[in-house]
């Protein structure tokens, strides 16, 4: 099974100075929106720690999935997207509108993320770009429907994809990390950052 068409990897596209940059910008910025494990619309805590990065954040919990200006727990506005993220969307995927939104996954241990759509954004004709940081996950990427065939593509530290054109709602999620592939997280793991244009441009 070959990824759908729009979807693209641009492996190692940030050598490690680059990525020991980023990761150090937005650790220090999370620190004013801590991570969460949030809950599913069912109640059930996901595996992944999560926060977010610029206008709109990503949250879940019993009210549904949804984008929201504020972090739930603080009450604050989301810090702001670091510049190197920006540069990399104009770059990539959309040099006339920025994202406004970066979603934060901490991987570790057992954690995974099931199949699923990114659907809750405004328009979906923008792309999704998501960078890789720590430990190599495999991540998996199917077709329009949740039961369609799906491809397994190992993303390690520094990697970019990115989801357009017909993959933009392609069933996909992380299988596993594994854990040790890389030094760069203290205390290991994997961090994802995943940038999206959520509200009409």
């Amino acid at each position: 099974m070959s990824a759908p068409s729009g979807f693209r990897v641009f492996p190692a596209r940030l050598d490690l100075g680059a990525q020991q940059a980023l990761l150090a910008t937005v650790m220090d910025r999370i620190v004013a929106a801590p991570l969460a494990r949030y809950q599913t619309p069912g109640g059930r805590a996901m595996s992944v720690a999560m926060t977010s990065l610029g206008a709109l954040g990503w949250v879940s919990d019993r009210r549904g999935y949804r984008y929201d200006s504020a972090h739930p727990a603080t009450g604050r506005p989301w810090p702001p997207i670091p510049k190197a993220l920006l540069e990399l969307w104009a770059d990539l995927a959309d040099p006339q509108v920025p994202p406004d939104a970066c979603l934060v996954n901490l991987y570790r241990g057992s954690a995974r993320m099931g199949l699923h759509q990114d659907r809750d954004e405004a328009d979906l004709i923008f792309p999704v770009l998501s960078i890789s940081l720590g430990d190599t996950a495999i991540f998996r990427i199917g077709g329009l429907r949740r039961s369609d065939p799906a491809a397994s593509v190992r993303l390690a530290s520094g990697d970019v994809c990115i989801l357009s054109g017909d993959a933009r709602l392609a069933f996909h999620g992380v299988d596993r990390i594994l854990a040790g592939s890389s030094r760069l997280i203290p205390g290991g793991g994997r961090l994802n950052l995943t940038l999206r244009r959520a509200a009409p441009p």
